[in-house]
C-alpha cells in the first residue's frame, strides 16, 4: 500500500508507524478503547510493534486498507484512530474509530468516518461497509446514524461475551 496521508476539513489521516508508538500507548489502554474495543496488550513500545505487526500493517499489505491515525490538521497532534477493517467473521469491511477522550464530541469521530466512507465506496470500490458495536456505546452508535448506516442485527463473535449490533450501509448507486 502507498503511504495515506489525506486532509480533511479539520483532519489529517496517515498510515500508521512504529513512531506513532506513544500515542497508541495512550490510546490503546484509554478507558473507552478498553471497555468497548478491547485490551490489545499494548503497554511498551514493543506490545506496540507486534500490535502494528500483526494488525494495521498486515492489513495495509493484505487488503490494501486499514487504521489510519486521526491527527488535527493544524498542531498535528494525533487524537485517534479511524478506517476499514476486514474481520474474519464478516462479509465485508469493518469501520471502526476511537478517539482519546478529550477530543470525543467535537464531531472528529463522524469527519473521520465519513472520509473512510467515502474512500471505502470510491477508490476502493467496495459495495458495503459494516459496522459492529456494544450495546451500551451510545456515542459510537451515535456515529453511524450520522453516518447513515442502520441496523441489521446482532452478531457474537467468538470470544467476545456480549451480542454486537452490526450497523451496515451499500454504496450508491453509479
Amino acid at each position: 500500500m502507498n503511504r495515506l496521508e489525506v486532509d480533511t476539513e479539520r483532519l489529517t489521516l496517515r498510515s500508521l508507524t512504529y513512531a506513532d508508538s506513544p500515542f497508541l500507548i495512550e490510546l490503546l489502554n484509554s478507558e473507552g478503547w478498553l471497555t468497548f474495543i478491547g485490551d490489545r496488550n499494548a503497554r511498551t513500545h514493543a506490545d506496540v510493534v507486534t500490535y502494528l505487526n500483526n494488525g494495521p500493517l498486515t492489513s495495509y499489505a493484505q487488503y490494501g486498507f486499514g487504521l489510519a491515525r486521526v491527527s488535527l490538521k493544524g498542531s498535528h497532534q494525533p487524537i485517534g484512530l479511524c478506517g476499514l477493517l476486514q474481520r474474519d467473521y464478516l462479509p465485508h469491511p469493518d469501520i471502526g474509530y476511537a478517539l482519546l477522550p478529550q477530543f470525543a464530541g467535537n464531531g472528529y469521530a463522524v469527519e473521520a468516518a465519513r472520509h473512510t466512507l467515502d474512500v471505502a465506496f470510491g477508490p476502493l470500490g467496495l459495495p458495503k461497509i459494516l459496522a459492529t458495536v456494544m450495546p451500551a456505546n451510545t456515542a459510537s452508535i451515535r456515529v453511524l446514524t450520522k453516518l447513515g448506516m442502520t441496523q441489521e442485527g446482532t452478531i457474537r463473535p467468538a470470544g467476545v461475551p456480549v451480542d454486537l449490533l452490526l450497523f451496515g450501509k451499500s454504496a450508491p448507486a453509479r
